[in-house]
C-alpha cells in the first residue's frame, strides 16, 4: 500500500464523523459535538483542524457569571477548509466596527470559549490590550497565524479572542496548559512576530485559576525585540 493512501476503514470513520454541509461553512447546530460537523467540499484546502466562531455580548452593568456568560454567547458558525473560512468571514462585521461590549471567538471546533470546558480547564491564555482602531487588522492576523498553524506547539493551542471595549480592545490566545513554559514562550514568541508587536508592548499571562479568582493575578512579561 502506498505510504499516503489511507487505509479503507479510516476514510470510511471520516465520512462517519462529518457531514457535508451546503451554508457557506456555517454549522447552526448549538451542540458540543466533538466529532467534525463539517467537512471540505471536493478540491478545496483542509485546515488541520475545523474551527467554531461565536459571538457574545452583554451590558457591562450586570455583574458577570459562568451562567450568564453561557447564555450570552452564541455559536454563529464552523468552517473546514480555507475557502469556508474566507466566505465565512467576508461576510462577519469586522471587530472595529462592533459596538459595546462584544467579543468574537474563533475555537477549535468541539471546544466552547469558556474555562468551564475541559480543555481550557488547566490552561492560560496570552493578553494584549490595544489602543482604538488596531482590533480589525490584529484580529485578523493571529487568527491566520492559528489556522495557518504558525505556533508550532501541537494541539496546545485552543483559540483566539477578540473583545471590544469602550477605552481599549483586548486580544487573546487561549492554549490548554499552563504550567508548561516552554510551550507559554513559543506562543508568546509567535504572537510578537506575527503581530509585529513594539518593543515596549507588555503582554499579561493569565491562567485559568487566576480567571476564576480575580482580575489582579497576572503574569506581565515585557517584550524585547
Amino acid at each position: 500500500m502506498d505510504q499516503l493512501e489511507r487505509p479503507r476503514d479510516e476514510e470510511d470513520q471520516e465520512d462517519a464523523d462529518c457531514r457535508h454541509d451546503n451554508s457557506d461553512g456555517i454549522n447552526n447546530n448549538n451542540n458540543n459535538n466533538r466529532r467534525k460537523t463539517v467537512c471540505p467540499a471536493a478540491g478545496e484546502h483542509p485546515l488541520q483542524y475545523n474551527y467554531t466562531f461565536w459571538y457574545s455580548r452583554r451590558t457591562p452593568t450586570r455583574p458577570a457569571s459562568s451562567l450568564s456568560y453561557e447564555q450570552n454567547i452564541r455559536q454563529i458558525g464552523t468552517v473546514a477548509s480555507v475557502e469556508q473560512f474566507w466566505r465565512f468571514y467576508s461576510h462577519l462585521v469586522r471587530p472595529g466596527d462592533l459596538s459595546g461590549h462584544s467579543d468574537f471567538h474563533l475555537f477549535k471546533e468541539g471546544i466552547k470559549p469558556m474555562w468551564e470546558d475541559e480543555s481550557n480547564r488547566s490552561g492560560g491564555k496570552w493578553i494584549i490590550r490595544l489602543r482604538k482602531g488596531l482590533a480589525s487588522r490584529f484580529w485578523e492576523n493571529i487568527i491566520l497565524a492559528m489556522l495557518g498553524e504558525q505556533f508550532m506547539v501541537g494541539e496546545e493551542i485552543c483559540g483566539a479572542v477578540v473583545s471590544i471595549r469602550f477605552q481599549e480592545d483586548i486580544l487573546s490566545i487561549w492554549n490548554r496548559t499552563s504550567n508548561d513554559q516552554t510551550t507559554t514562550s513559543r506562543i508568546r514568541d509567535t504572537l510578537r512576530r506575527v503581530l509585529n508587536l513594539p518593543a515596549n508592548t507588555i503582554m499579561e499571562y493569565k491562567t485559568h485559576n487566576d480567571s476564576l479568582r480575580d482580575n489582579s493575578s497576572f503574569r506581565n512579561t515585557k517584550i524585547s525585540l
